[in-house]
């Protein structure tokens, strides 16, 4: 077990032996939360919102290609246009 001391401005230097362990890096995000009593540091991925969401539409299934060419994605992207026309027009839209 290391034990470590607060610093001015409320800094804490994490040990080597925890840092090599963990895997953690200059410049690595972590997260702080309180559990129990305790301060935990785990570490996360910094995304933009807008990419977190891409990957959430790819793991739901809910995205297309790839494509072999600019002429393939156009191609799908007006079948799928298609498609959404011909669902507006049997539900009466």
């Amino acid at each position: 077990m290391s034990l470590v001391s607060v610093k001015n401005k409320f800094q804490v230097v994490i040990p080597q032996e925890v840092r090599e362990r963990i895997g953690i890096q200059v410049g690595d995000v972590l997260e702080a939360k309180v559990e129990r009593g305790k301060i935990t540091f785990t570490p996360r991925t910094a995304l933009d919102p807008d990419i977190a969401a891409s990957i959430e539409e790819i793991k739901n299934g809910r995205s297309y290609g790839p494509f072999d060419s600019a002429a393939d994605a156009i191609a799908a992207m007006k079948r799928e246009l298609r498609k959404r026309a011909e669902k507006g027009r049997l539900r009466g839209r």
